[in-house]
């Protein structure tokens, strides 16, 4: 069976963090993944290890920003460490910092491979998460998820599955081309067209539009280890986390 895991961004606006671990336990959840604003004070990882213990949860994987990877790598293993933390993910890259280009695109991807060189040598999973823009073609026709994964050929991927399809891809066959970089998965979905505007057109998974059926089927053929929850907006977190791991554990 497998073990979902819970991203703790979706919570972001319901604390206190210490609640959300314990409900996210109750529910059935084994783990979750932390986001850049849980480690601003890396001296507050002992206390947040400690809630985790309380809830019964392990924080196998998490989200942070490449400034973070580039200027302490070591703050980053350390914290890692500490929250027993596997698999480290960049989550994203401002608009303003992307390139335009193939050779931009290749070369961020080298630039994210030579930054997690001191985690991977630390024992620690390294690689990206995407959004939608990567899969927006350039000018040339080339693709920026493929072009980042071509420069930097050592990296893990962890792939949203519902901002490939917002982009307008079709999830299926990235998933089928990368199975085997692909070592964790977003579980989440998107409302019909015009419904959930107050959830920024999220659904809770098993309330949208995706098969994630057919998805999961499909994810289970790659390196994917972690399938973790996410809602970028809920109204109701605790409806969200509810709702999505009844349905995946129901397929």
């Amino acid at each position: 069976m497998t073990d979902y895991s819970y991203q703790l961004y979706s919570s972001r606006n319901f604390p206190t963090l210490a609640d959300t671990l314990r409900m996210l336990g109750h529910l059935g959840y084994a783990q979750v993944e932390g986001y850049g604003g849980l480690y601003a004070d890396l001296t507050e990882a002992d206390l947040l290890a400690q809630h985790l213990k309380d809830a019964g949860l392990e924080m196998a994987s998490g989200h942070f920003g490449l400034d973070m990877v580039e200027g302490d790598p070591q703050g980053v293993i350390d914290t890692c460490k500490t929250l027993g933390i596997r698999k480290v993910f960049v989550p994203y890259l401002v608009a303003e910092e992307r390139p335009t280009d193939a050779a931009g695109w290749r070369a961020f991807g080298a630039r994210l491979q030579e930054a997690g060189a001191p985690l991977r040598a630390a024992g620690l999973g390294f690689g990206w998460h995407n959004h939608d823009f990567e899969f927006v073609p350039l000018e040339d026709g080339s693709i920026p998820q493929d072009l980042i994964l071509e420069g930097g050929p050592e990296l893990e991927w962890e792939a949203d599955i519902a901002w490939i399809a917002r982009a307008g891809a079709d999830p299926l066959p990235w998933i089928a081309k990368y199975a085997d970089r692909i070592t964790a998965a977003h579980v989440k979905d998107i409302a019909p067209e015009g419904e959930k505007a107050d959830e920024d057109g999220w659904a809770d998974v098993g309330e949208g539009v995706l098969d994630w059926a057919g998805l999961m089927a499909a994810l289970k053929s790659t390196k994917a280890t972690l399938f973790v929850m996410e809602h970028d907006n809920p109204s109701d977190a605790s409806r969200f986390a509810r709702r999505s791991l009844d349905h995946m554990k129901a397929l």
